[in-house]
């Protein structure tokens, strides 16, 4: 908030950046929160005022904030090799191994590797490779691609269009052709009464093979899919989901994309999501714990059926076209493959399984409380759904502002939250966090929750 910041940092913030994510309209009265240092699962803002980061930045911090190794790494390699590409077969140590690394960790078969530098490049790869190969493949129709409603794929165009959210397509105008949108799996919201979960998922499934059949299944390439979706409000599937609507895929040859890019590197307890819910994609996308987000990359994995294709088509074309400037810069390749290291070295994986029970049982004891509709999450995530009427599960009002009311309550109470449409606090520690550290983030989401709820009695909103 600007009283708690330096008055000039607060007004050249407002004037010179264009916030993500952000109501830039009430942005120009608030302010921003401006932090400056980082320990562990701590964040301290400008006046010095810690904060516990339930969110891990942005889902992606895995190993918490000041970790030398990662530091001394990135460092080493600057002076090493600060910059090298891939392009026309120029390569440096640091890919090759990454690379390698990735191959033989990845819960698919795998060929090669494809870099890119975030989530939304990397399915926007995801879906080129996929038109790419089927030109190559002979199938110039099977190009539509299915993500589902509340899906969360990234922002650039492509990665824009398979994300299943209001705010990132109104007025942007996307989805581009091509993309179409199925049933999102999340039992509390759109189950029919008295449905139970394996109905909703067979219901689902049976949505997805209508949905193939009225489009034809030889226009039908891909189905893009979260383990358990993010930014859509941490929705965690129906146990027999994925069995149901993969089968159907596979019924159909439709090629499976599994966005791991919050779920993998162990934030459910497993290394990658798909491996939780017991099913093997295609391919799949990594990045945010990739490199615990001290510096930004992302990879997608590449099959040999795919990678054979690519191969028919730098025999047509001459090249193939397509790449960054950073794909597989060797600093973020340096930092990714120390902290894949340290994640194998500190048991990370394993340490998140076993704080798992500790997390959701606390979690769940959110659903007792008078303003929370659903309490949902799985491994070191969740998320608690606010609502006006527990008993109908009626939502607030938008323009009461209720999500937005209580993530500032967290923040009041020095606990950094993530506020998602439909009134959704999600949170998200970094997998270092300790047992009494989670004991702590609930205890003031509680206090949070208390005080976002006399707020809406005063407001009469409760």
């Amino acid at each position: 908030m600007p009283g708690t910041i330096p008055s000039n940092l607060a007004t050249r913030d407002i004037e010179s950046l264009l916030h993500p994510y952000t109501n830039l309209a009430t942005f120009r009265e608030t302010g921003p929160l401006i932090i400056e240092r980082g320990q562990g699962i701590h964040l301290y803002d400008t006046a010095g005022r810690g904060y516990i980061d339930g969110m891990a930045g942005l889902w992606c911090t895995a190993l918490g904030w000041g970790n030398e190794e990662l530091a001394e790494t990135a460092a080493a390699q600057m002076r090493k090799l600060a910059f090298g590409h891939l392009f026309g077969g120029k390569s440096h140590d640091g890919a090759i191994e990454l690379a390698e690394t990735l191959k033989e960790i990845a819960p698919c078969p795998t060929s090669k590797v494809f870099f890119c530098n975030s989530g939304s490049e990397a399915n926007d790869t995801q879906i080129k490779l996929i038109w790419y190969m089927n030109n190559a493949l002979g199938r110039p129709r099977k190009k539509k691609i299915i993500s589902r409603r509340k899906g969360y794929h990234g922002v650039t165009v492509a990665a824009a269009s398979l994300t299943g959210l209001p705010v990132n397509q109104t007025d942007f105008d996307v989805p581009i052709a091509n993309i179409l949108h199925t049933s999102c799996p999340h039992h509390y919201r759109f189950a029919h009464e008295g449905e139970s979960e394996e109905a909703f998922a067979t219901r689902l499934a049976a949505e997805l093979d209508e949905l193939i059949q009225h489009e034809g299944p030889d226009t039908v390439a891909a189905f893009f899919v979260e383990p358990v979706m993010g930014a859509g409000g941490v929705i965690v599937p129906p146990a027999t989901y994925f069995d149901k609507v993969l089968k159907v895929c596979a019924k159909y040859d439709v090629y499976v994309v599994c966005d791991e890019v919050i779920c993998g590197f162990g934030r459910l307890g497993t290394a990658f999501g798909c491996e939780a819910f017991g099913f093997e994609p295609h391919a799949i996308t990594v990045a945010k714990a990739l490199t615990s987000a001290y510096v930004p990359m992302a990879a997608v994995t590449v099959p040999e059926v795919m990678y054979q294709a690519t191969l028919d088509q730098a025999r047509k074309i001459g090249s193939f076209g397509h790449g960054f400037t950073y794909s597989g810069h060797p600093v973020a390749a340096a930092v990714a493959l120390k902290t894949l290291e340290i994640y194998q070295r500190e048991r990370i994986v394993e340490r998140a399984a076993k704080l798992t029970p500790q997390f959701q049982a606390r979690l769940m004891a959110l659903a007792a409380h008078p303003l929370v509709g659903e309490a949902r999450g799985y491994g070191l995530v969740g998320a608690v759904e606010l609502v006006a009427d527990k008993a109908s599960k009626r939502a607030f009002d938008p323009k009461a502002g209720v999500g937005p009311r209580a993530a500032a309550f967290t923040e009041a109470e020095g606990l950094l939250l993530r506020f998602l449409a439909g009134d959704v606090l999600s949170i998200c520690p970094p997998l270092v966090i300790t047992p009494e550290e989670i004991d702590e983030l609930f205890d003031r989401l509680t206090r949070a929750l208390d005080r976002t709820l006399d707020w809406a009695k005063r407001q009469r909103l409760s």
